[in-house]
């Protein structure tokens, strides 16, 4: 259980490699990936953890072997993120820059073609952000990390909406307001009782 078969050496260079080959692989094959829009994205996600698991563990499937690799990884990455934070250009260039996909309702195909993205699936972040439809986006951007960023136009519906409950709830809060301070005390009530 705790004898483990690989020199220590390769048992912490194996998920340390493994782990670049993938920040490397998962770069340039885009956003999209991180984006998991569908099932398949996950399936494929799912499966690549399975297919590298056997490169990380090799033939050693014993505790201390286990933990050595998990250290390792998270190691890995706690270093790694220390140094992106410290050089941003570096950051940049491992990470990649957004991409914008609609600005003010016209949807840039050129950026959608790069990132592999339908009409349909870009419908459905918007719809996800309670947007009606394309007319209404001012922005939408696919961050380096596979999220989205979208921002509705100032005259949208949603927001529209919104603005005429909150004048409505502002209303009602005044006139309660008014009521309390005008309406008779319970002092005075009880006084005439």
């Amino acid at each position: 259980m705790f004898h483990v078969p690989l020199p220590l050496l390769e048992k912490i260079l194996r998920p340390i490699l493994v782990y670049l080959a993938l920040i490397l692989l998962l770069r340039l094959f885009g956003k999209r990936e991180l984006a998991q829009l569908n099932p398949f994205d996950l399936v494929l996600l799912l499966m690549l953890s399975n297919t590298v698991q056997n490169a990380i563990i090799g033939d050693d499937n014993s505790l201390s072997g286990g933990i050595v690799g998990a250290v390792a990884l998270l190691l890995t990455n706690f270093l790694l993120n220390r140094l992106l934070f410290h050089f941003p250009k570096l950051d940049r260039a491992l990470q990649g820059e957004q991409t914008v996909l609609v600005r003010d309702g016209a949807v840039d195909a050129k950026a959608m073609k790069q990132e592999m993205l339908t009409r349909e699936e870009l419908i459905q972040v918007i719809h996800r952000q309670n947007i009606t439809g394309l007319a209404d986006v001012r922005l939408c951007v696919l961050e380096p990390n596979g999220t989205f960023y979208v921002e509705s136009t100032p005259d949208s519906v949603p927001r529209l909406r919104h603005e005429e409950l909150m004048k409505r709830l502002d209303a009602m809060q005044r006139e309660l307001s008014e009521l309390r301070s005008n309406g008779p005390s319970r002092d005075s009530d009880q006084a005439t009782a």
